[in-house]
């Protein structure tokens, strides 16, 4: 009977979260954000000297990881607006975020292999990137997650989806204007590889998708 008692009030919860019970709370919203072109970048450390070189504004593709060649690092970092027609309030509650990219190239094609990539909340306002932002210290993520699966072979040309609730999550806690990420290789014994990710136009630039409350 208790069990029966506890499973009918939790019907009700959720029956009244939804709204369904006549003037209860508003639907949920979904918006799609998608990157500034204008902040979008990537920077790349010299395997030997260590030299940093920042690319930002206006690429038609950012990269991230490791080239197998030259062995050079690339870490790729997107800016999403918040603020403004479309954006997200400063005291809505999110249910759910996902980032969707699309991969224009993988270096080397990884024949039956993989690129394991992860993904930092960071927070480089205002948005112009420096050398500083490449390393995890000098810009500790505030938040990190991992594409799952790893890219693939089967990615080239394709979206890639990405849950990132917990980081939209955390930047709406802090409040951030923007939704910034850091997007490189994942660390441990991995093989070196590099993904281009494309940032040209609607249909193939980053888009950050938010349903909230």
């Amino acid at each position: 009977m208790k069990r029966m008692i506890l499973t009918a009030l939790a019907g009700c919860l959720i029956f009244a979260l939804t709204g369904c019970g006549g003037g209860g709370s508003p639907p949920p919203v979904t918006t799609q954000i998608l990157s500034d072109p204008a902040f979008d970048g990537d920077i790349a450390q010299d395997p030997v000297t260590g030299t940093l070189t920042v690319t930002q504004g206006n690429t038609p593709t950012v990269f991230a990881g490791i080239d197998p060649v030259t062995g050079q690092e690339f870490r790729a970092f997107l800016d999403f607006p918040l603020g403004g027609p479309g954006g997200v309030p400063l005291n809505a509650v999110i249910v759910s975020a996902t980032l969707d990219i699309v991969i224009d190239s993988i270096s080397p094609l990884p024949q039956g292999g993989s690129i394991p990539i992860r993904i930092d909340l960071v927070d480089f306002q205002p948005p112009t990137l420096l050398g500083a932002d490449f390393d995890r210290v000098l810009q500790p993520p505030l938040a990190s997650t991992t594409i799952f699966p790893p890219i693939t072979q089967a990615d080239l040309g394709g979206h890639v989806p990405v849950d990132v609730t917990a980081l939209m999550t955390e930047a709406q806690r802090r409040g951030q204007p923007d939704f910034q990420v850091r997007i490189l290789e994942d660390f441990g014994f991995v093989t070196p590889g590099l993904i281009g990710i494309n940032d040209t136009t609607a249909a193939l630039a980053p888009l950050l998708e938010v349903t909230y409350f």
